[in-house]
């Protein structure tokens, strides 16, 4: 897109001494209260330079600015400078921008060449996919698609939790009380009953727990019977969660889990020991941390089995090998902070000078109304039975209240997921919260289907005006950016012009609730504009032009909607 900023400042360069325009150009601000222009340069850091008030400096520029055509006017207000914009002329610009790049307006070529890695869902095997790996899976899977956006190379990886003690606790449990067909009928509801059946019998025989860690050694030492069993656990669960990812529209490149680290463990062991960094601890193996104000890291246990923390260096060495990553992203949750911290600095220490481009992107927790979810006691809200109710619910709404849609089945698959997924992006990823039906299905306000639902009335809008002049439009052939400079035109032109910028400072930020929330503006000032225009008339020029701004709101709604991994339904 145009940037009006860099165009201002090559115009203000001339006109001000000992600054360059690249300097000018970060310093122009865009006013809080759109009555002081849409852009303004402060002259305070000019009055040094000038050896004059920063108000008369201002006034002197405002004087000095050319009247080319960009601005309706320029004038000083105290120490600043405010430029108003040329409606017709920015309005012009952008549709016609938007119309000539189509859904391409919001890519950018910024990560050509680069590689980024995306960590994000890696559930459990054996274990439930519950609605707290939501998180996880919406905002990675999002993160994802802005910097695909970008232009990078992103890889997503799916780093399935399968291995560590638990599987000891599963093989013990299912050789006590399992069998094989209950497990092929419902994989992981049985595994789950199995695992908590486990717990509760360790409470009365603490024995198990050992019998576990024993049957776990048996599966890294590679045991035929332990191995058959733990992959047949895994096939069984990826067969679930495929349902799942299949429902949320999610893929990944690679579903290399912990499991796939297990024999480059040694050669990270190695290292460590060869840059003096491992410490004998009461038989463990630990690497010592307390100069960086952390705890020490825990690397190997006494009996010699490995930790996450060992499996999470040997991945990253891989992926820097393998993949040569620009960045290697891991959306896991903020519990997670200290493991993150610690096994960075490991890398730091062994002499990686990639270790800064790791970065941990943390999330608040989900809990229930009735207290925190736990896995070990079977209290968890199953995902896909979350997704389920959505759209059911929302079939209800749709059925109930007559909506005209070619397809109820698919609509009510792409407003009910939808509803989950903006729910969960709708706010800042670092906060936690509490999981509640009324509040995730309540489609009213700001939310996924009040979004879906203004993007679908575009649509409308162009059926209703006829194959003929929303061709004109989409060509704007007969286009008059005179005809849509209102004050509703204007506003809703400035947040489809701000798309692209909204869209690095997401990736920036890791913060997918920044699209979020620009795109509700967006449906917002979009209604404003329907409400306040009439957009089909009988005046061809004047719709052909505003079905135009239309057909960019169209665009602009949809490309954040497919930022977050949500569809775009044409009928509501």
């Amino acid at each position: 897109m145009t940037s009006y900023k860099k165009s201002i400042a090559e115009i203000l360069a001339p006109l001000i001494d000992g600054l360059t325009a690249e300097e000018i150009e970060q310093m122009i601000e865009i006013p809080a209260d759109e009555k002081m222009g849409d852009y303004a340069f402060p002259c305070f850091r000019l009055a040094k330079i000038l050896r004059k008030a920063p108000p008369l400096i201002a006034a002197d520029i405002a004087a000095g600015v050319p009247n080319d055509g960009l601005f309706e006017k320029v004038e000083n207000v105290n120490a600043y400078v405010n430029f108003y914009l040329s409606r017709e002329r920015f309005v012009g610009d952008i549709v016609k921008e938007v119309g000539e790049k189509k859904e391409n307006f919001t890519k950018s070529n910024k990560g050509e060449g680069k590689t980024v890695i995306v960590e994000f869902s890696s559930p459990n095997i054996a274990k439930p996919f519950h609605i707290g790996h939501i998180r996880s899976t919406v905002i990675g899977n999002s993160i994802y698609k802005i910097f695909d956006e970008l232009g990078y190379n992103t890889v997503r990886i799916n780093h399935l939790g399968d291995y560590g003690t638990q599987f000891g606790k599963m093989i013990s449990a299912y050789r006590r009380w399992g069998n094989r067909e209950d497990v092929e009928k419902e994989p992981i509801k049985t595994l789950l009953s199995y695992y908590t059946k486990f717990h509760e019998e360790a409470e009365k025989d603490p024995s198990l727990e050992q019998e576990a860690r024993d049957i776990f050694a048996r599966l890294e030492k590679g045991e035929p019977e332990e191995t058959e069993l733990w992959q047949w656990f895994r096939d069984e669960s990826l067969k679930e969660f495929t349902r799942v990812y299949k429902m949320l529209g999610i893929e990944f490149d690679s579903y290399a889990g912990e499991s796939f680290y297990s024999d480059k463990m040694p050669r990270i062991l190695d290292e460590l020991k060869e840059k003096g960094l491992l410490q004998e601890s009461q038989g463990a193996q630990i690497v010592d941390l307390e100069k960086y104000g952390m705890p020490p890291a825990l690397v190997t246990k006494s009996d010699g089995s490995t930790l996450y923390i060992t499996r999470d260096i040997a991945a990253a060495v891989y992926r820097k090998e393998h993949y040569d990553f620009y960045k290697n992203i891991y959306v896991v949750a903020s519990q997670q902070n200290l493991h993150f911290q610690q096994w960075f600095k490991i890398v730091e220490l062994l002499g990686y000078d990639w270790a800064g481009d790791c970065v941990h992107v943390p999330f608040g927790m989900v809990s229930l109304k009735d207290g925190v979810m736990s896995t070990r006691k079977g209290r968890v809200v199953f995902l896909e039975d979350v997704l389920n109710r959505a759209v059911e619910k929302t079939r209800e709404i749709i059925e109930e209240k007559g909506v005209a849609t070619d397809n109820i089945d698919e609509t009510a698959a792409q407003v009910g997921i939808g509803a989950v997924m903006f729910n969960e992006l709708s706010n800042n990823r670092i906060k936690d919260y509490v999981f509640d039906w009324d509040k995730v299905l309540n489609f009213e306000g700001e939310t996924g289907p009040y979004v879906q639902y203004t993007h679908a009335r575009a649509c409308s809008l162009m059926r209703k005006a006829g194959e003929e002049l929303t061709a004109k439009a989409e060509k704007l052939e007969g286009f008059d950016a005179s005809l849509i400079c209102s004050d509703s035109a204007y506003e809703l032109a400035k947040l489809i012009y701000r798309m692209p910028e909204v869209i690095q400072e997401a990736a920036d930020k890791y913060e997918p609730s920044v699209i979020t929330r620009h795109i509700i503006d967006i449906a917002q000032a979009f209604n404003r504009f329907y409400q306040s225009e009439r957009i089909v008339t009988d005046d061809e020029a004047a719709t052909v032009s505003r079905l135009a701004l239309v057909i960019c709101t169209k665009t602009a709604i949809s490309n954040g909607l497919a930022l977050l991994g949500i569809q775009a339904p044409e009928r509501m």
